[in-house]
């Protein structure tokens, strides 16, 4: 279960504004204070993956050594922990809480990385942004990453305050990150890389290609600790770990109709599902998706898993973006829909539910003296 409030991304962005200000009741980690601090987000690069591939990347795993790994929360996926890190909120508190959920009243999904033109971030997400708080504290933020991401609306929704600056090749986001750092006294940086998680999932995470991925990440955050000003802090997280997903360990809504019986909406993706039932029929569409799924996944009602902490600490005029039943995928179970999701059914490597593998993620840590 994600560690709301003691260990989670959300404490980890937290602190490490706290860091920069001052603010001892802000910093949870206990994170040491500095003037200019630089957080490299590796889109995919799950605890025990790289506990797993040591060899592949010597930098990062000397640097894990003596840490502890953060727990993403749920739904383990970039849309949810990008906006976690961005407003240092849980789930439930900033309300984006998944890859696809639905607009309440409008019997549709919004989908966080292809977002709507007709649906405003600012309104879907109007929580303030970590880096709107920096701004407003004296701290100046900066957010690196891909050009085509720049005014996209989950950029807008969870990242708005920052300076965007474009980069898109590893040695572009190395050089463009210290630049920013050396531009001001206080400063605050976030690069964002997500070609390991690309790789993920078109070749599994158990490939050679994902490996040798992982090795130009090692050296990318390798150069940008050697490249830091002196008094500075370089931190590497993650938003999600990933598991690989075989053909035997699909379970496919499109051709079971049990699984569709009563089901207006399917959001979410295959390891971590939303299901929005009809009016009336939620009961039942609950109790349908337990005895199918049976042990290969955890089925709740929304209330149920609200109650339990899977979204952290609850604003309530949010928790009607979430499924009437949320399923999260045990073992290497992926819940796919190969009629109304091709693409995303087609992935090897998936994440979003809560197994170890995909809720871990790394807290490093690499200071300057």
């Amino acid at each position: 279960m994600p560690s709301y409030g003691e260990s989670s991304l959300a404490d980890l962005s937290a602190s490490i504004l706290a860091s920069l200000t001052g603010d001892k009741t802000g910093n949870v980690l206990g994170l040491p204070e500095t003037g200019r601090a630089c957080l490299l987000i590796i889109d995919g690069l799950g605890w025990e993956l790289l506990r797993a591939h040591q060899a592949a990347a010597p930098f990062l795993s000397e640097l894990a050594f003596n840490s502890r790994p953060l727990t993403a929360g749920f739904p383990s996926t970039t849309v949810t922990s990008l906006t976690t890190i961005g407003t240092a909120l849980p789930p439930a508190m900033h309300g984006m809480l998944g890859y696809q959920v639905a607009i309440p009243g409008e019997h549709r999904l919004l989908n966080g990385l292809h977002w709507p033109k007709d649906v405003d971030p600012l309104g879907w997400q109007p929580k303030p942004t970590l880096f709107e708080r920096a701004a407003a504290a004296g701290v100046a933020p900066v957010h690196v990453a891909p050009g085509a991401f720049a005014d996209s609306g989950l950029t807008r929704a969870a990242l708005r305050g920052a300076q965007y600056r474009p980069a898109s090749s590893l040695g572009a986001l190395a050089a463009t990150a210290v630049a920013a750092l050396h531009d001001a006294e206080r400063t605050l940086v976030s690069v964002y890389h997500g070609d390991l998680d690309g790789t993920g999932h078109v070749y599994g995470v158990s490939s050679a290609a994902w490996a040798f991925q992982l090795a130009h990440v090692d050296r990318l955050a390798e150069q940008l600790a050697g490249a830091l000003p002196l008094g500075s802090v370089l931190y590497v997280t993650a938003d999600h770990g990933m598991v690989d997903v075989g053909p035997d360990d699909r379970v496919d809504v499109d051709v079971t109709p049990e699984l569709r019986e009563g089901v207006v909406l399917l959001g979410g993706e295959p390891r971590a599902r939303h299901v929005y039932a009809r009016p009336g029929a939620a009961a039942e569409v609950l109790a349908a998706w337990q005895e199918i799924l049976g042990e290969s996944a955890w089925v709740m009602s929304r209330d149920e898993a609200v109650k339990d902490g899977w979204f952290g600490p609850a604003d309530e005029t949010l928790t009607p973006r979430i499924g009437d039943v949320v399923a999260a995928a045990a073992g290497t179970t992926g819940i796919v829909a190969t009629r109304a999701e091709p693409n995303e059914s087609a992935l090897f490597g998936m994440h979003g539910s809560l197994t170890s593998a995909e809720q871990l993620v790394p807290a490093l840590a690499f200071p300057t003296l």
